[in-house]
């Protein structure tokens, strides 16, 4: 049985959800539930970390936040699995 890649484009219009992970902590209940507005949660990662990119909670980058206009956007830097940095795109 033979697969041409073609027989799977059907598949590039699958919504799936793509998540970037700042950091992780646990936490008492009684914690999270005395959290107000000016709360601080510190985090297990580092401001120089790489931030985790998940497709449907499987990891498959490592990127950086960057400003766009008014909004957040997503560097990626390095794709799971590959042995060196993804190449920049553009002039930046």
């Amino acid at each position: 049985m033979t697969i041409h890649p073609r027989g799977f484009d059907f598949l590039k219009d699958v919504d799936v959800r793509l998540s970037v992970e700042l950091g992780r902590v646990d936490m008492k209940l009684k914690d999270v539930l005395s959290l107000g507005e000016e709360s601080v949660v510190v985090l297990d990662r580092l401001t120089d970390e790489l931030l985790d990119v998940m497709v449907n909670g499987k990891a498959i980058a490592k990127g950086e936040i960057v400003a766009q206009g008014n909004r957040f956007g997503l560097r990626i830097v390095e794709l799971a699995g590959a042995s060196a940095p993804a190449p920049a795109l553009g002039g930046e």
